[in-house]
């Protein structure tokens, strides 16, 4: 008999989840202008612990805060109130589940109010307005990001947390290294697949090394960048088994980035077309069949039916799942008990995609994990529209907040 969403599972280096539920990492941006965590993700963290998930992962982490995702970014450096993360490690451990910090390098996807010129892997710019002309890393640069991302890994286990999940997917730094369209260079860190996921391989050496073999070590890879000339599934595949033999602990597939947001998606035409729960399972499924490590697919997933199925077919061993947790933290143990059988799903109210300004269905749900942080709950009436357009405000406010924070440390 396969597995269900209520099993337990022990991972490569012994520690043991509670079940097969996994918060995924979102934007939780719940930052201050200092880049540390607020009581208001600190309280959310705590709420999500109690709701039955068996991992929580915290939400994009930069390893540097020159190179951020949102003004409202967490930063884990030398410069992080290390009292402030304990109490976030804290908290999300306080239920029973694991807590993973997902560290990342926003690469050429900074803003270009927070960083005109970011370090990138080439000076290939993102194709999107709001964002800078990179600048290709030099030799040193790249080995700088290494011992980065080794630091912030030590850090997050000084704080308590039971480990780390290293960003590789949606276009971030270590994503557009693995991209021939992205990564045009001709040393060591270009041309063959060898090449292009050098960074990333020295990444997990270096955070292996820092942690130990007891942490959990996770990396979330792009199936596909789902772009003619990018990475593709053959290239995930063979990336999936380098990672495999350099003993990380887990696998998370998504796909896409800032150009292609597939992992953001909406449906895209009117009512009535059918919905496909999990984006990326068949993706997965090919790449768990070349691993013999843990894998989680996270994108898509609603219905206990459709988990149970996906896990017993032995096409996944972990469920990730992002926005059910902004409209029902409890969701998971609800699953459990047999009080419901769909996670809320508030986006399949929405009219189609292609009706709507970009963005505006994930700037909804963005908006709603700042209510979270400000009021302690979701306002799941709010109009679309309002939403993403308040979202959008909330970003300008905490840009500027950031900035003149900056300006007064300078």
């Amino acid at each position: 008999m396969g597995s269900s969403i209520r099993d337990s599972l022990t991972l490569p280096n012994g520690v043991e989840l509670g079940n097969r539920i996994v918060k995924s990492a979102m934007s939780e941006a719940l930052g201050d202008e200092r880049n540390d965590p607020t009581d208001g993700l600190i309280d959310l963290f705590e709420r999500w612990g109690r709701g039955g998930a068996g991992m929580l992962i915290t939400g994009n982490t930069p390893v540097d805060r020159d190179h951020l995702e949102h003004a409202a970014n967490v930063v884990l450096d030398g410069k992080t109130d290390r009292d402030r993360m304990r109490r976030l490690a804290t908290a999300a451990r306080s239920g029973g589940a694991r807590a993973l910090v997902q560290i990342a390098h926003g690469g050429r996807q900074t803003p270009a109010a927070v960083n005109p010129h970011p370090l990138s892997i080439s000076g290939r710019p993102l194709d999107l307005p709001g964002y800078g002309t990179p600048r290709a890393a030099e030799e040193g640069e790249l080995e700088v990001v290494v011992a980065q991302f080794a630091r912030s890994a030590g850090l997050a286990m000084e704080a308590g947390f039971d480990g780390v999940e290293i960003h590789a997917a949606h276009g971030y730094l270590l994503s557009s290294a693995l991209s021939p369209r992205i990564n045009t260079r001709t040393d060591r860190w270009g041309g063959s697949l060898r090449n292009r996921s050098r960074l990333l391989r020295q990444v997990v050496r270096a955070v292996r090394a820092e942690v130990g073999p007891g942490a959990i070590v996770a990396v979330k890879l792009n199936s596909s960048d789902f772009q003619k000339g990018g990475f593709s599934h053959e290239d995930s595949i063979a990336v999936a088994r380098m990672l495999e033999a350099e003993h990380v602990d887990l696998v998370e597939i998504s796909g896409g980035n800032f150009e292609t947001p597939v992992a953001y998606r909406h449906a895209a035409v009117a009512q009535g077309t059918a919905r496909r729960e999990a984006y990326f399972l068949d993706y997965a499924r090919d790449i768990k069949a070349a691993l013999a490590i843990p894998v989680m697919v996270t994108g898509g997933f609603r219905s206990a039916s459709a988990m149970n199925e996906a896990l017993a077919a032995g096409a996944t061993d972990l469920i990730g799942a992002g926005r059910p947790f902004i409209a029902d933290p409890d969701f998971p143990q609800k699953m459990f008990d047999g009080a419901i059988d769909m996670a809320p799903a508030p986006e399949r109210d929405f009219p189609a995609a292609d009706t709507l300004p970009r963005g505006a269905v994930l700037n909804w749900f963005c908006h709603q994990l700042a209510l979270w942080g400000r009021d302690g709950a979701p306002d799941l009436d709010l109009a679309l529209l309002d939403g993403h357009e308040r979202y959008l405000a909330m970003l300008e406010e905490a840009t500027g907040r950031l900035l003149a924070a900056r300006r007064v440390a300078s």
